[in-house]
C-alpha cells in the first residue's frame, strides 16, 4: 500500500474496478460511496478529493410540512369540500398502530434505532448481495426521509421537474442524502424521524402518508391497523404499483408475508401472530378520496366561488399558479359564511322547481341569500350538478349566481348574469326618492313615446335609445296589459310593475343621472364583464341606456340580492363576502374577510321608503300571484318585501325579496341556448314540472321557489318589523300638469341616442 493512502479508499478503488467490470456501477457505486461517508464524517480526512467533495455538500435539511389537504368548511365547521394535490393527513406517532411502526422498521431498516443515519452494516450487506447478482438497497429510513423531504420541498416550489427518484440517483445525490441523514440524526430524535417518514412517504396516488393510506386501502385510522394490514402497507412502499393490494393482490400478499417474516425474525411478533397473519386473506375496503368542489358534500357552486376568491386574491401568493399551489398543498382550513341550515332547504327547493326539466330543455333555477348589514353569503344553490351521475340531468360547471369572472379574476366560473327585468325598477324608485319626491305622487303612465329628441333632464351622459313607433325598427313603450296606460302613483307603478310608470318617473327626475348614482350606490354592475375591469375599476351598469331601466342588461343574482340588502339594512351597502377565516396547517390565521360596509350608501329614509313600497308588491301587486299549486297565495308569517321581474321573452324570471335579516334572489329561466333553435320562444306555451304555462312570469315559478324557501329560512334570522319611512316620502296624491303627470322641462340640448335599447320587461301584472 502506498504511503499516505487510507486503506478504506484503496478498498473503495478496488471495489470500484470490480463494479465497473461487472457493469453494475449504477447500483453499487452509490453503495460504495456509503462506505466513504462514515470515515469522512468522523475523521475529516481527505484523499483524492473524495472527502473534500463530501465536506462541500450541504449539511442542513429544511424540513417543511409536506403537502396536506385543504378543507373548506361551512360557518358551523361542517365540511364542504377538500382540495389537495397529495391526499395526506399527518398524525402523531402515538396515533399510529405499533404494528405499522414495527413492520416498516423490520422490512426497511431493522437497525434504525442503532445507526446514526447511515448504516455501514446495511451497506456491506447490500453490496455483497448486489455483487452476487441480487438487487438490494441500503438506504436507511432516515435517508429515505431525507429524500422525501427534498422532493416535497421541490414540489412545493413548483419544481417538479427537478425531483430525483431512487432509480435516478447518482453518486453525488447519494452522498448528499447520506450527509444530510447524518446531520438530521443530530437534530431530530429517532421517533421524530420515524413519524416524519410515515407521514410523508408515498403509498399510492390517492394516499400520501400512513393515515391517508389506512383510510384509502382499509377505511380505518392508522391507529387501528391490524397486523396483516400494517404489514401490507409496510410492504407497499418498496413498490407502490407492483405491490398494490387492489390491483395486484397476489404480489401484495407475497410481499406482506415477507414483511411478516422480517417481523418474526427481528422479534417484533411471535410465531402464532406470524402464522395467523400469513393465513389471513388479503382484504381491502377502499375509501377513495374525493377532492375538489365537484365532489363537495354541500354547495358545489358556492365552493367553487370560494375557490376562485382565493385564487384571485394576492394575499395568498403573487400569481394564480402560486395561489393554486398554496391551496392544494397548504393544509389550509377555509371557514366560510355558508349556513347549512339554509343551504339544505335552498338546494332542495331549486332541485324541485323544474322537476326533471321535462326532458326537453334544462331550465335553470337558482337561489342566493345574503345577510344585510354584513354582506355574508349564507346560501347559494342551483338545480344542476358539476358531474354526471350526481342526481340531476342538468350538468354544468357554470355558477348561475355569480359574475362571469367570479368577482375579480381571470378564471371563468360564473354564468355572467341574466336579464333582471322589472327587478331593476327599484333603482329608478331610489333615484326618485333621493330627490325628495314622495311615493304617492302621480305620474303620467299613459305616455308611451320617448323619441330620439326627447328632452331628458341630465347633467352627465346623453340618454341612449328611444321608444317611438314612428321610427323604423322601433316601437312605442309597451305594458303587458292595456288598462295600465293611465296616470297613477309612483307607488302603484312599482307594485303593479308598470313600464310606462317607471319611464314617467325617470322623466320627472330633476336629473336623469340620479338613476346612475343610485345603481352605483347599490353595487349594481355588469355580470358579463365582471366586477372589475383590467384597470381595477368597477364596470358599472350603463343606466343612460333606456332599456336598462327595465332590466335589459345581464346582472348576476348575487348582485341583485346584495343590492336589495342595501334596502333591508336601511341604506348600508356591504361588499359580498364568503370567507371569514383562513387558517394554515398549524392553526394560525393567515387570512379571511371581514364585513366591508358603507353606511348611508343611500339615505336611510330612502331605503325605508323603498322597502315600504316593495311590501305592497306582496300584498296587492305583482307578488300577490306567488301561489301554491292550489292557487292560494303563499305568505310569510313575518314582514317581507320583494320585487318580481320578467324579461321581454318571458324566459328569464325573478323574485328578489327579503325580510329584515335575509335577502334572497330567486331565478328561474333560460341559462343556456345550446341545442335550442329559438330560446326566445321558450317563455310561452311551455310545460314546467308537469304544469302548462301560457307564459312564464316572475311570480309563477321563481315566486313560489322564493316563498317556500323563505318560509324555512326567515325564522332563523332577524324577522322583525321594518322601520317606517318618514311621511314626507310617502305623501299624498299630487295633481298632474296639463299633459298628465310630471312632464320634464326642456333640457339644455337634445339627446343623441346611439342605440335602440334592449327589449324591456313588459310591465307585468300577473
Amino acid at each position: 500500500m502506498a504511503s499516505g493512502k487510507n486503506p478504506l479508499f484503496d478498498t473503495a478503488t478496488t471495489l470500484g474496478k470490480i463494479i465497473a467490470f461487472l457493469g453494475i456501477s449504477a447500483i453499487c457505486g452509490v453503495l460504495v460511496a456509503g462506505l466513504m461517508v462514515p470515515a469522512a464524517a468522523v475523521t475529516g480526512g481527505a484523499a483524492n478529493g473524495s472527502v473534500q467533495f463530501f465536506n462541500n455538500l450541504p449539511s442542513e435539511l429544511t424540513v417543511t410540512p409536506p403537502g396536506q389537504v385543504t378543507k373548506i368548511v361551512a360557518s358551523d365547521g361542517s365540511p364542504i369540500a377538500t382540495l389537495f394535490s397529495e391526499n395526506r393527513t399527518p398524525v402523531k406517532l402515538d396515533q399510529m398502530s405499533p404494528n405499522v411502526k414495527n413492520a416498516i422498521i423490520s422490512i426497511e431498516d431493522y437497525r434504525f434505532y442503532e445507526h446514526g443515519g447511515v448504516d455501514m452494516t446495511g451497506i456491506l450487506r447490500a453490496l455483497s448481495s448486489n455483487l452476487r447478482g441480487g438487487r438490494q438497497g441500503a438506504s436507511t429510513l432516515t435517508q429515505q426521509y431525507v429524500t422525501n423531504v427534498i422532493n416535497e420541498n421541490l414540489i412545493a416550489q413548483g419544481k417538479d421537474d427537478q425531483v430525483v427518484l431512487n432509480g435516478q440517483k447518482g453518486v453525488g445525490d447519494k452522498l448528499r442524502e447520506m450527509k444530510l441523514a447524518i446531520a438530521l440524526e443530530k437534530q431530530m430524535s429517532k421517533d421524530q424521524i420515524l413519524e416524519g417518514y410515515l407521514n410523508i412517504v408515498f403509498f399510492n396516488s390517492n394516499a400520501y402518508g400512513i393515515e391517508a393510506a389506512s383510510q384509502y386501502f382499509f377505511s380505518v385510522d392508522a391507529k387501528d391497523l391490524t397486523l396483516p394490514q400494517a404489514a401490507t402497507l409496510a410492504g407497499l412502499v418498496n413498490s407502490p404499483s407492483a405491490y398494490n393490494p387492489i390491483t395486484n393482490p397476489d404480489a401484495s400478499t407475497k410481499r406482506r408475508n415477507l414483511v411478516l417474516d422480517a417481523m418474526l425474525e427481528h422479534g417484533k411478533i411471535d410465531q402464532k401472530q406470524h402464522d395467523d397473519a400469513v393465513n389471513t386473506p388479503m382484504q381491502t375496503k377502499v375509501n377513495a378520496p374525493k377532492q375538489g368542489c365537484q365532489y363537495a358534500s354541500q354547495a358545489q357552486y358556492f365552493c367553487d366561488y370560494v375557490y376562485h376568491q382565493l385564487l384571485n386574491d394576492p394575499a395568498y401568493g403573487p400569481d394564480e399558479d402560486s395561489r393554486a399551489l398554496k391551496i392544494s398543498r397548504g393544509g389550509l382550513t377555509i371557514k366560510t359564511t355558508l349556513d347549512p341550515r339554509l343551504q339544505g332547504p335552498a338546494q332542495a327547493q331549486v332541485d324541485s322547481t323544474a322537476g326533471a326539466n321535462n326532458g326537453a330543455f334544462p331550465w335553470g333555477a337558482s337561489l342566493v341569500t345574503v345577510q344585510p348589514g354584513t354582506g355574508k353569503i349564507v346560501a347559494m344553490a342551483q338545480n344542476s350538478r358539476m358531474l354526471p351521475g350526481q342526481g340531476l340531468d342538468y350538468v354544468t360547471t357554470y355558477n348561475f349566481n355569480v359574475d362571469k369572472t367570479d368577482a375579480n379574476g381571470n378564471s371563468l366560473g360564473g354564468l355572467g348574469g341574466m336579464q333582471p327585468g322589472s327587478t331593476m325598477k327599484p333603482v329608478t324608485l331610489t333615484a326618485w326618492l333621493n330627490e325628495g319626491k314622495p311615493t304617492n305622487q302621480i305620474v303620467d303612465a299613459s305616455k308611451r313615446r320617448y323619441g330620439i329628441n326627447y328632452p331628458w333632464k341630465t347633467t352627465c351622459d346623453h340618454v341612449q335609445g328611444w321608444f317611438d313607433a314612428s321610427v323604423k325598427d322601433s316601437t312605442d313603450l309597451q305594458n303587458d296589459e292595456p288598462q295600465w296606460y293611465r296616470p297613477m302613483t309612483v307607488r302603484e307603478g312599482i307594485y303593479q310593475s308598470i313600464n310606462t310608470a317607471t319611464f314617467a318617473s325617470a322623466a320627472g327626475l330633476n336629473d336623469f343621472c340620479d338613476i346612475q348614482r343610485a345603481a352605483d350606490s347599490l353595487g349594481m354592475h355588469d355580470g358579463i364583464g365582471g366586477d372589475k375591469d383590467h384597470a381595477g375599476q368597477v364596470q358599472k351598469l350603463d343606466m343612460s341606456t333606456l332599456g336598462n331601466l327595465l332590466g335589459g342588461m345581464n346582472v348576476a343574482p348575487m348582485t341583485m340580492a346584495n343590492a336589495f340588502a342595501t334596502f333591508a339594512s336601511n341604506g348600508t351597502y356591504c361588499t359580498p363576502m364568503a370567507i371569514t377565516d383562513v387558517m394554515d396547517s398549524q392553526g394560525k390565521k393567515i387570512g379571511g374577510q371581514a364585513p366591508t360596509c358603507q353606511q348611508n350608501a343611500i339615505k336611510p329614509d330612502v331605503a325605508k321608503a323603498v322597502t315600504n313600497v316593495l311590501q305592497d308588491v306582496l300584498t296587492k301587486g305583482s307578488g300577490y300571484n306567488i301561489k301554491d299549486a292550489s292557487g292560494n297565495t303563499i305568505k310569510l308569517a313575518y314582514p317581507d318585501a320583494a320585487k318580481t321581474g320578467t324579461n321581454n321573452y318571458n324566459n328569464q324570471t325573478w323574485v328578489v325579496g327579503y325580510t329584515k335579516g335575509l335577502v334572497t334572489a330567486s331565478f328561474f329561466g333560460v341559462t343556456t341556448g345550446v341545442g335550442i333553435a329559438d330560446p326566445k320562444s321558450l317563455g310561452q306555451n311551455v310545460m314546467v314540472n308537469g304544469r302548462f304555462y301560457k307564459s312564464v312570469d316572475g311570480a309563477y315559478i321563481a315566486g313560489p321557489q322564493w316563498a317556500y324557501y323563505m318560509l324555512k329560512a326567515a325564522p332563523l334570522y332577524d324577522n322583525g318589523a321594518f322601520d317606517a319611512p318618514p311621511q314626507n316620502l310617502i305623501g299624498g296624491s299630487q295633481p298632474t300638469d296639463q299633459n298628465g303627470g310630471n312632464s320634464p322641462s326642456p333640457s339644455n340640448g337634445p339627446s343623441q341616442p346611439a342605440t335602440q335599447p334592449t327589449p324591456p320587461d313588459k310591465g307585468k301584472k300577473p
